[in-house]
């Protein structure tokens, strides 16, 4: 649904008003970019893989090895495509990644203390 001519002067006026007001939310949203880009990066990988499962389905009703080697290749390109959509988030300084799980530590103090 469309926006008003109002609705988008008032949309407007307030993005001005908070980017004004908080500089650091300013900075941080405009590093992270646009969100239509990062959507069609997704879109496209999923259909290529899609087409790819397709291509896959094909080869082994024809019974080509061959063309279903190439299928698998163009689903694992698309699941690429789709996952380089996605960054881990960073972490802010002084914080520090978690440590080891409970299970891993308990694995260490049993072969370090014996």
């Amino acid at each position: 649904m469309a926006l008003s001519e109002h609705e988008q002067k008032l949309l407007a006026e307030m993005e001005r008003n908070l980017m004004a007001e908080d500089a650091s939310f300013a900075k941080s949203v405009s590093a992270v970019g646009s969100t239509s880009k990062n959507a069609g990066k997704l879109v496209a990988g999923v259909l290529v893989m899609l087409m790819g499962i397709g291509l896959l389905i094909t080869a082994v009703v024809l019974q080509v090895a061959f063309f279903g080697v190439v299928a698998f290749t163009v689903m694992v390109i698309g699941l690429v495509m789709a996952s380089s959509n996605f960054t881990a988030p960073k972490l802010p300084k002084g914080v520090q990644a978690p440590k080891a799980n409970f299970f891993e530590d308990r694995w260490n103090q049993r072969f370090n203390n014996e």
